[in-house]
């Protein structure tokens, strides 16, 4: 089992790009997995980490609702975003400039096959992060993603998430608001739910601008102790 992840920091990249980019290697490692099983070829599956911040964009999941976009055509080209209907699970999010987006490809073959559990790690690799900012971040029962003051009046989202897997091959992931711009979030029923805020890292320390580099950091140190894993081939591209 390859245990090792390229990590891979994309920068300021469109959604589209980014999408095309994730479908290749994710194509890649199928490609290898056909070929081991159709030829008992015994090649390793690579596993990718990508790092990525894209400009202002909504996208919807395979099982989401297109009414729970507020904007139309017009309004999406006045406020600078696009739209994307996407292969990953999930309903709408948004990402853009201020969000730690992260695209963990891997081969959970060289992990564990269990997609339950590879969400779960994503969300605690977010929490402990959160953690050492002094931040109580907790999972909500049925709902994939990190929040705040879960139960309460005040409960928002900092973290949402969404994958999708083939043959225990993952794509998409996490994106973390860390300096966002949280107004873009009005124009969206936020993952399809109702009557809850979303917020982000800065606003909850009180903080006009937190060090993205160093929440990477954090990030990568948990989710290497987490998957028992190691980052190699350190590429900005």
């Amino acid at each position: 089992m390859n245990k090792t992840i390229a990590l891979q920091d994309l920068g300021s990249k469109d959604f589209k790009d980014t999408w095309d980019y994730q479908e290749e290697l994710f194509k890649g490692i199928l490609d290898t997995k056909i070929k081991n099983r159709r030829e008992d070829a015994g090649l390793e599956t690579n596993n990718y980490f990508l790092f990525v911040e894209h400009p202002h964009v909504y996208t919807l999941g395979k099982s989401g609702d297109i009414s729970n976009l507020l904007l139309d055509e017009k309004q999406l080209t006045e406020k600078g975003a696009t739209f994307y209907k996407i292969n990953r699970g999930g309903d709408i999010t948004y990402h853009g400039p201020g969000q730690i987006v992260g695209y963990p490809i891997l081969d959970l073959d060289n992990f564990f096959t269990d997609i339950h559990k590879y969400l779960r790690f994503l969300e605690e690799m977010i929490i402990l992060t959160l953690a050492e900012y002094g931040l109580k971040a907790v999972r909500s029962p049925g709902e994939t993603g990190v929040w705040l003051d879960v139960g309460t009046p005040f409960a928002r989202k900092i973290c949402a998430m969404g994958v999708r897997a083939s043959r225990w091959v993952t794509m998409h992931g996490f994106a973390l608001n860390v300096n966002a711009n949280l107004g873009y979030f009005d124009n969206i029923i936020p993952c399809g739910i109702r009557g809850k805020a979303v917020t982000s890292l800065n606003v909850e320390l009180g903080k006009k601008e937190v060090d993205e580099a160093e929440v990477k950091t954090k990030l990568l140190k948990h989710f290497k102790t987490l998957f028992e894993a190691e980052f190699t081939s350190i590429v900005n591209v």
